[in-house]
């Protein structure tokens, strides 16, 4: 298959992502939005995958973009496109659907576990996963969840971490990252790193560093999951 990314920051690219599909013999292509390329055709992709980033949905006068890559976004649903939103990928996701996106009660920085919901146990893409694991964490922003999609985890401090929309999967958290990608978080972002309830300290965050791997499993087994189900 041909994955196509759209990348919002120079440090949050595909990470693991890009692995596993490497390793699956797809082919992988990009549109770096925060450098003004130009978006594909919608015939030279098959999935679309959504990173993460910075911004909010709702910055269009600061990212002149953003509003391009929505329409973009719900063309590629309208064709039955394979389409992953990760962190703000899937707030634009759930905007497009019709999902408003909000601040959080609280600000997610960090390891924390989520857990599924009942409507996981009903999905082909997200039964065969654990019922409760741990993921990294860096958001600020959440989603209401779309009209006719299932709701399908949830953590602590945020009630809507992830949802299924039949060919669409948007996912709060962050199953692609890499140590290097935490790393690049810190680098980039770490001001955000404050005294709050559900943000850890670095050396919270790097003493928990192995998770990687965990998850890491996790998110082959999820993309696995979309190549079966969804892939011609």
């Amino acid at each position: 298959m041909r994955l196509h990314s759209l990348q919002h920051e120079p440090f949050e690219g595909l990470a693991n992502i890009e692995i596993w599909a490497k390793d699956r013999g797809h082919s992988v292509s990009r549109t770096l939005l925060f450098n003004n390329e130009e978006l594909p055709d919608i015939s030279n992709f098959d999935w679309l995958i959504i990173m993460g980033g910075s911004m909010n949905i709702y910055e269009e006068e600061k990212y002149p973009w953003l509003e391009e890559e929505k329409n973009f976004i719900a063309e590629a649903i309208e064709n039955k496109k394979i389409v992953l939103g990760v962190c703000l990928g899937s707030q634009l996701i759930a905007d497009v659907l019709g999902g408003r996106v909000t601040k959080n009660k609280y600000k997610e920085i960090g390891w924390f576990p989520v857990t599924l919901t009942r409507e996981a146990k009903n999905s082909p893409i997200f039964r065969t996963l654990p019922n409760k694991f741990c993921v990294f964490h860096w958001h600020g922003d959440t989603f209401k969840i779309p009209p006719g999609a299932a709701r399908i985890a949830q953590s602590e401090g945020c009630a809507n971490q992830a949802f299924e929309y039949g060919r669409v999967i948007g996912l709060q958290f962050h199953l692609e990252y890499s140590v290097k990608s935490i790393n690049l978080m810190m680098q980039n972002c770490g001001d955000e790193i404050v005294d709050e309830k559900y943000i850890q300290k670095q050396d919270e965050i790097i003493l928990q560093i192995s998770n990687v791997h965990k998850m890491k499993e996790i998110l082959n087994t999820l993309l696995d999951n979309m190549e079966r189900e969804y892939g011609n």
